[in-house]
């Protein structure tokens, strides 16, 4: 599972394990490398989407982002009928957000969280017809008992 950086500047090259490793190590070894692979690109990728901090006009803009791990592996061995054979692997992602920013204005840090349209109009205007709803429902299942 190497990659050339030349050919996709993007992706994260992770070399394998010895092919004759027991497959428990193998797959401890792959996952140890994913996460020291993932783990820097993580912190670049937050740099890269959200920037540094910004100030123009006596104003700092702070970038404010949730950074989100995930990591798993495995490793088995079968015997069978004279046969042995060992199995592993193991994967793991990252994630970054952008959540707000703190906004330094005259000595004053104030937090502005960006908003989701959605959350800010679909979950209110749910809440509302369930209000609405919900009584009349449970009102006509009374009256057929």
């Amino acid at each position: 599972m190497t990659a050339d950086k030349e050919d996709n500047p993007d992706s994260t090259s992770v070399s394998l394990p010895h092919p004759d490793a027991p497959a428990a190590d193998a797959s401890a070894t792959l996952l140890e490398r994913l996460a020291d692979k993932l783990g820097g690109r993580a912190s670049e990728a937050v740099a890269a989407v959200y920037g540094k901090p910004v100030t123009v006009d006596g104003v700092t803009v702070i970038p404010v982002a949730k950074v989100s791990f995930g990591f798993g592996g495995g490793a088995g061995r079968a015997v069978e009928a004279g046969r042995t054979g060992d199995g592993g692997g193991g994967g793991g992602g990252a994630e970054a957000r952008p959540l707000g920013y703190i906004e330094m204005r005259g000595g004053v840090a104030t937090y502005k969280p960006i908003r989701d349209p959605w959350s800010d109009v679909v979950l209110p205007l749910t809440a509302l017809l369930l209000g609405t709803a919900l009584p009349k429902v449970v009102r006509a299942l009374r009256r057929r008992h």
